[in-house]
């Protein structure tokens, strides 16, 4: 029985030498997920189109935007800084607007119930989050987080 002839080293080498080399140009191309979105940076708010029907508050300043890749499109992650503790049921709801390629979104937030305290900056700090598929991160080239007093743009 004849056996198949043997692989050389030389060639494995020179496979992991092409891969390597390719990764430089990926790690700085639009085909990394980690480079759809640059640093959020501050921007003035964005006045809505339409009044909103949502009976929400916006919080009081965003300090925070994040956008994160992931297997279904990506995750916007936005951090607000409300006057005191104890604001609940955070959302970022979106604007309409008449720019396709701009996803603008209002932070909503519910006051407490009763009295609470000042606290630190991080005890007020609130968070939310939501999901954008990527069929319409394809449009998306701007994505802006405005709350009462201050919004956070990052754009790709």
């Amino acid at each position: 029985m004849k056996r198949p002839p043997i692989k050389s080293p030389a060639t494995a080498a020179l496979v992991a030498v092409l891969v390597l080399t390719s990764c430089g140009a990926v790690r700085d191309s639009r085909l990394n997920p980690f480079n759809w979105f640059g640093r959020s940076e501050r921007v003035e708010t964005i006045a809505p189109l339409q009044r909103a029907v949502d009976s929400r508050l916006l919080v009081a300043d965003v300090v925070a935007l994040d956008i994160e890749p992931y297997t279904s499109g990506a995750i916007v992650r936005a951090t607000g800084v409300m006057e005191s503790q104890g604001w609940w049921q955070a959302e970022l709801v979106e604007v309409e607007g008449d720019d396709p390629t701009h996803l603008v979104l209002d932070f909503r937030i519910l006051p407490p119930v009763s009295q609470t305290a000042v606290g630190s900056q991080r005890t007020r700090e609130v968070t939310a989050a939501m999901t954008v598929s990527p069929r319409r991160l394809e449009d998306i080239t701007r994505v802006t987080v405005q709350g009462e007093r201050s919004a956070r743009m990052t754009r790709r």
